[in-house]
């Protein structure tokens, strides 16, 4: 049938989210492969009867795989971020509280990298030539990795400044997904990559839920709960002063709002150093005494104030650390600069150490935790996430990766 210019689809995107090749797709609605690639591709429009086979197939309704170009209603959204307001740009949009947000799909934004979940743990390597009963211990060493890239620091707001800004970058979107998916969705800032596991899981679990996690330190994650442009923030911070983890900063951060703290798990941080650590480095004075360079976190990550923290209790000024001033945003880009011999050391987690086969020192046990305003939690997309967090399957895949102690996962720690 003759394209008809104005007839928009989003049948890729449906089929892939639910696993389908295009063959696969073909023999359950009873057509070619050739008209599946055609309609994704735009070059023609289908017939009735098709379009019908495609959404029975797919379970789904016809309107939510075709839709005429006009009929796309426009909504008001806050600007997440400080990206300039370009004319159509791309975005992600979700619904947290009552106002929606758009979430700038630019440069580093628009694309993410996963940490995979398992579908099994390995135990050991059979060699060929033995029996299957014989099991060996010993594992491969890690191959090189391709070398990490350095990116430049730029300074977040702090909570208090991005309070003030709420509501003061409207922009106009037009909706290219159906609205009701849009309101199912839940939205997530923080530093741990275990972040898409969860989001893997709970889409698993929930298969109407979007999860949308969106990477930021402990501090900027704050900042975008204190904006509304989040429904949940992930921290890890200390305070030294009062032995407590993340309570004094959300306490700090939040005015004249409510806050729940619930407990994701407790992660061991440290040094990342080369396999078997070469230069024996056992502290963080020995960065100075073996002249080692490191990569640093961002100001306001937990990571960075770790760092710093063991500095100070150990007596050694900041300028003597080589690569003090060298800045990555998140961690596996530390394990690739130690992996790639850019830099000797650097701060992260035992569990980032263990997947890039790496040497750790353990410094400190952090409680990572999920801080959500009160609110949220009476909304559905929100009460699915958290639903999943005692489910074996996300227990199974945080167990496997090590250095975390989960046995409180789910638990309310404050009420703020």
């Amino acid at each position: 049938m003759k394209l008809d210019v104005n007839l928009c689809n989003n049948l890729k995107s449906i089929r892939t989210r639910l696993g389908m090749s295009q063959q696969e797709l073909a023999n359950i609605a009873g057509v070619t492969r050739q008209s599946i690639g055609g309609v994704e591709l735009g070059q023609y429009a289908p017939s009735v009867a098709m379009s019908l086979r495609l959404a029975k197939a797919l379970g789904c309704q016809v309107e939510d795989l075709f839709w005429f170009e006009e009929d796309l209603p426009e909504v008001e959204a806050i600007l997440a971020g400080s990206a300039p307001k370009q004319q159509q740009s791309r975005v992600s949009l979700a619904r947290v509280g009552d106002q929606w947000i758009a979430y700038p799909l630019v440069g580093n934004d628009a694309f993410r990298i996963e940490m995979i979940p398992a579908d099994g743990e390995t135990l050991a390597v059979i060699h060929p030539d033995a029996g299957e009963s014989v099991r060996v211990k010993e594992f491969a060493s890690i191959s090189k990795l391709p070398l990490a890239s350095e990116v430049a620091s730029n300074e977040r707001h702090s909570a208090g400044e991005a309070q003030s800004q709420i509501g003061t970058n409207k922009v106009l979107v037009r909706l290219l997904d159906d609205i009701d998916k849009l309101h199912n969705t839940v939205v997530i800032a923080g530093c741990t990559p275990v972040l898409s596991l969860l989001a893997r899981a709970t889409e698993r679990w929930h298969p109407q839920l979007r999860v949308h996690y969106h990477f930021a330190h402990s501090k900027a994650a704050l900042s975008s709960l204190c904006r509304g442009e989040v429904h949940i923030a992930g921290m890890h911070l200390y305070d030294p002063q009062t032995g407590e983890h993340n309570i004094p900063f959300v306490r700090e951060a939040l005015t004249g709002k409510s806050a729940v703290l619930i407990t994701l798990g407790v992660w061991e941080e440290g040094l990342l150093v080369p396999p078997g650590n070469p230069m024996g480095v056992k502290t963080v004075s020995d960065l100075v005494e073996f002249g080692a360079t490191i990569v640093t976190h961002e100001v306001g990550s937990g990571s960075r104030m770790l760092l710093e923290r063991k500095l100070q209790e150990e007596g050694v000024p900041f300028p003597t650390v080589k690569g003090f001033d060298r800045i990555v945003h998140n961690h596996q880009d530390v394990a690739l600069s130690v992996v790639s011999g850019i830099a000797d050391a650097g701060i992260s987690t035992a569990s980032i150490a263990a997947a890039f086969g790496l040497g750790f020192i353990p410094l400190h046990s952090a409680r990572y935790d999920l801080v959500i305003i009160k609110e949220y939690l009476e909304e559905e997309p929100v009460k699915q996430f958290l639903s999943i967090l005692g489910h074996q399957l996300v227990r199974s895949q945080l167990e496997i990766l090590g250095g975390y102690d989960i046995s409180k996962i789910g638990e309310v720690v404050a009420n703020i």
